[in-house]
């Protein structure tokens, strides 16, 4: 069965005209502790040119760290894709983990980005062990934008939905900063699966951890409400990513996808009520169905709630407890107060924008709530992300940021992905520097889970205890001095008292004196070859040069750029000597040739090798 339960952001609601009130409903399955169930798991993995060297030897790691942690009854497939798509590991019972850990070591990285057909093979390896008592799912993992195959977001996220319907659910994973968050969450929220985004590429083997947790605690799918509204009841928004329709008789249907074990599902609401009298007010029907787990097997359920709430008069209201729940919907609110900040700001309403998310801080602030301080911390992502859209300078991994901290808070109940970020800004670098830390107190940047925290070390303070901190002058391994800390109110973390600045030990190289960019010199010339490959230097990273392939192209050997960013489909003036199939080349520049439709190889050229 499914245990439902709805609060009002007020305990009891005022009774007269145009009333506005928010709703968090809450579901569960109110099972016994249900067995772990198999799975028929397919991972698919980029393996472009962009993923060379570091990014694709830990998504590797990641991938044998999955297979360590599956069971014998559990059905895997691993498929790596480039231009070409390659099935390493068919769809096969994880009963030999060396060998299959052994064939993920031998992938190499290739060429363009045919993301399309690397996902569809792997939904076609589900498909073939297709069985509704397992959770049948795809992990697509990309670093960036597909450049081969099908390639229109409309088309792969229609695709997403239509295989979701066919019981095989998509997760998405973007690696580092080059994918389209657009359609990987896209995707996700079509197929009702999950999406990640691994900012910080070692991260890898943690988040793949996070999606096999979820996946062995699904017990119940396919979860969806419709709101059947009484008379002068309106909709007015929905705090959540969900999928939302209308059905025949004119009612919203929500979406709701998949529950996992020990974590509610949430959603909330934003109604309008046209009247209210004194008693108890019908607001609506709530009818809801899933498939979830009972006696071992999958077995459809249904029921219905009704909603109703507590009217009294104003005085009554006015001394009413604040409902307890007013935290999960701040939220909820907070996550769609940066969905419409990062929309107005892309269509031109900066200012607007910034005003959205300042006033939530001023709102949230007025209300007491940034004495919590995972509150406090959202507070501070406000503020950040209001700065940088003020001064047009979001950015893409800010973008990035916002639409997986929006992602994250609507549509899981988990604390361990909500805020996650850890750019660094030019802040930092501005700071005024001290080489002593005096009177005052020393704190360091640290990155936990995804995310950047502030630790005290100065003795006398509790080093467990967060701190509040700026999140613009954030940035992994700076030192900080403050002039002092003080306790919140309820003394769970410490807040920032006086000036800040930031603390470089004496005799220690002070990596934040200027943004840490190097770019190779742009010679301008076009590269010239040894005799032979062999007689190239080596190189395991590509850093800011540019990923040049060598392919046969009928009966001649072709240089192609696999980049992000490039024509793949373009001509490359290279040396003919260094040219072997197959083989990946770091160049310091490509320029586009006078012909307009073909490039030129400039400065070094070095041979990539594959990280062990």
């Amino acid at each position: 069965m499914i245990k439902t339960s709805y609060e009002f952001d007020q305990s009891i609601l005022a009774a007269g005209s145009s009333l506005k009130t928010d709703i968090l409903l809450r579901f569960r399955t109110d099972i016994a502790k249900s067995p772990r169930r198999n799975l028929n798991l397919s991972l698919v993995i980029d393996r472009s040119g962009s993923m060379a060297g570091a990014p694709l030897h830990h998504a590797l790691k990641a991938a044998e760290s999955v297979v360590d942690q599956l069971e014998p009854d559990d059905i895997l497939s691993v498929v790596v894709y480039d231009d070409e798509v390659d099935s390493v590991v068919p769809p096969q019972a994880v009963t030999n983990k060396s060998t299959l850990k052994n064939s993920i070591r031998k992938v190499r990285a290739g060429g363009i980005t045919n993301l399309s057909g690397g996902w569809l093979k792997g939904c076609e390896h589900v498909k073939t062990r297709l069985d509704p008592q397992k959770i049948n799912r795809v992990l697509l993992l990309t670093d960036g934008h597909a450049n081969m195959g099908i390639q229109d977001p409309k088309i792969l996220t229609a695709t997403a939905g239509q295989k979701a319907e066919e019981g095989i659910i998509t997760t998405t994973l973007g690696f580092a900063q080059g994918f389209n968050e657009d359609l990987l969450i896209g995707m996700a929220r079509a197929a009702t699966g999950n999406f990640y985004f691994i900012q910080s590429i070692d991260e890898a083997t943690e988040v793949f951890s996070i999606e096999l947790d979820s996946l062995r605690a699904v017990v119940g799918q396919n979860l969806k409400v419709t709101l059947e509204l009484a008379n002068g009841v309106s909709l007015v928004d929905t705090l959540s990513l969900a999928k939302v329709s209308q059905n025949d008789a004119g009612q919203t249907v929500i979406t709701l996808g998949e529950l996992y074990e020990g974590e509610d599902k949430l959603l909330g609401l934003s109604l309008g009520i046209s009247s209210a009298q004194v008693g108890d007010l019908p607001v609506m029907k709530l009818h809801y169905s899933a498939d979830v787990v009972q006696d071992d097997r999958i077995q459809s359920v249904s029921g219905t709630v009704d909603v109703v709430a507590k009217v009294g008069t104003i005085e009554e209201a006015a001394f009413a407890a604040t409902s307890h729940i007013i935290l999960e919907l701040s939220r909820l609110t907070i996550a769609k107060a940066k969905e419409t900040g990062l929309h107005l700001a892309e269509h031109g309403k900066h200012q607007e924008a910034e005003q959205t998310l300042r006033s939530l801080v001023k709102d949230l602030r007025d209300k007491g709530l940034n004495e919590n301080f995972e509150i406090a911390e959202e507070i501070d992502q406000l503020e950040y992300f209001a700065s940088r859209i003020a001064q047009k300078a979001l950015g893409n991994a800010g973008r990035k940021e916002m639409r997986d901290q929006t992602y994250q808070t609507m549509t899981r109940n988990r604390s361990d992905l909500v805020g996650r970020g850890v750019t660094t800004g030019d802040e930092v670098y501005a700071m005024p520097i001290v080489n002593e830390v005096g009177s005052g107190v020393e704190l360091h940047c640290v990155r936990e889970g995804g995310k950047l925290r502030v630790k005290v070390m100065s003795e006398g303070y509790d080093s467990t205890k967060n701190i509040q901190f700026p999140r613009a002058i954030r940035a992994e391994g700076a030192r900080y001095v403050v002039e002092g800390l003080e306790l919140s109110s309820d003394a769970t973390f410490y807040r920032v008292r006086g000036k800040i600045t930031r603390f470089a030990q004496p005799g220690e190289t002070d990596i934040f004196v200027a943004p840490r960019q190097s770019y190779p010199a742009n010679t301008g010339k076009a590269s010239k070859g040894p005799a032979s490959a062999a007689d190239l230097p080596t190189t395991d990273s590509v850093g800011d040069s540019i990923l040049v392939q060598c392919v046969k192209d009928g009966s001649k050997l072709r240089a192609r750029v696999v980049s992000d960013g490039y024509e793949p489909d373009w001509n490359m003036r290279f040396p003919r000597s260094v040219r072997e199939e197959g083989m990946l080349y770091v160049v310091d520049e490509v320029k586009t040739a006078p012909d307009g439709k073909s490039y030129i190889a400039c400065g070094e050229i070095k041979r990539f090798v594959q990280p062990t």
